[in-house]
């Protein structure tokens, strides 16, 4: 019983300091590439073809399903704007019951030229909306000052609401994309204003800076569009991710096998210090649609207690609208 009570207490101090002034994370996806905006506005436009693509994340649910995310996102290339625009509207709850919850609603154009013969670059803005929402329901909230040793939460607490529990403020990033026929290098700059959040005092979302690279490798001599099985020509992928945000350094890196319809993929994500995680996916791709599935084993001192992490993800890709000039769409994995 006392375990259980040792769970809720870690669970709800890290919200209650959150709310004053503990700088906050942003969420961080396993499916990089199928959240593209998401990871680097610059990304918008850079499959040519409208793209509509959608995450659900669980994070954690073994922490009293701590952490739970919804995304999704439009982008497609204009070629009137010589790039691409894009738009990604997120939902983000934590806690039992979502009592803290944080919806974004953005939009990103992604300006597109040449700068030497199959060498592309992407340079992006974007401006986003953010409500966040603190539901303050002493049924669902639960406070240190609270705990009897022997009996748990049985004391009425000292707490006081802030004077609002709902509060909207923008929020700018940028991103850079670097491409050639099979490799590309990305940056991109989040919370550029580092707006506040804080209910109860200003406190200021420190500014995520992220490192993205890399390439292609078609493991096939022939460039036949099938194998006799009828699969694709098989394509390996690795990948290196660098993220910095408020102190914390993390490093993501793995590879993809994309041996159409089918993709797998491993990745590791890890502080300097230590592993976080080891992720594993796996999806289908068949023409226009795409779905994938990805579990992220926890390697922290968290262990087994937090069940993990659970992420479902779905593209659309639908067909190219007519163009006078052909544009080349950036080649790199779709998950």
């Amino acid at each position: 019983m006392m375990k259980k009570y040792n769970k809720l207490t870690l669970i709800l101090l890290l919200l209650v300091l959150g709310m004053q002034g503990v700088k906050a994370q942003d969420v961080g996806f396993s499916q990089f590439y199928a959240n593209p905006i998401y990871l680097n506005p610059a990304f918008a436009g850079s499959k040519v073809a409208p793209r509509i693509s959608l995450t659900y994340r669980s994070q954690w649910p073994g922490l009293v399903s701590a952490f739970t995310t919804v995304s999704g996102s439009y982008d497609q290339y204009i070629p009137g704007l010589h790039g691409g625009i894009g738009a990604i509207v997120m939902t983000d709850r934590q806690g039992d019951h979502g009592t803290l919850q944080a919806t974004s609603l953005g939009a990103a154009y992604a300006f597109r030229f040449r700068i030497y013969e199959d060498i592309f670059i992407s340079l992006a803005l974007q401006a986003t909306v953010v409500n966040n929402n603190l539901d303050w329901d002493l049924n669902h909230l639960r406070f240190p000052d609270q705990i009897d040793p022997n009996n748990g939460y049985v004391n009425q607490t000292s707490a006081t609401a802030p004077d609002q529990t709902s509060k909207f403020f923008p929020d700018f990033a940028s991103g850079l994309l670097v491409y050639g026929p099979a490799w590309y290098v990305g940056f991109a700059a989040h919370h550029l204003n580092q707006p506040s959040q804080g209910f109860y005092s200003e406190d200021r979302i420190p500014m995520k800076l992220t490192a993205n690279a890399g390439g292609l490798i078609n493991l096939s001599e022939e460039r036949r569009r099938q194998s006799s099985l009828g699969l694709g020509q098989p394509v390996v992928s690795p990948n290196l991710i660098y993220q910095y945000q408020g102190g914390f350094h993390y490093f993501n890196y793995g590879l993809y096998l994309d041996w159409r319809p089918f993709i797998v993929g491993t990745w590791f994500r890890q502080c300097p210090q230590n592993f976080d995680a080891f992720i594993f996916m796996v999806g289908v791709q068949q023409d226009y649609f795409k779905v994938g599935y990805s579990y992220d084993v926890t390697l922290s001192q968290l262990g087994n207690s937090t069940a993990g992490s659970h992420e479902i993800t779905i593209g659309i890709l639908l067909p190219v609208p007519e163009q006078k000039h052909k544009v080349k769409a950036i080649r790199c994995p779709s998950f």
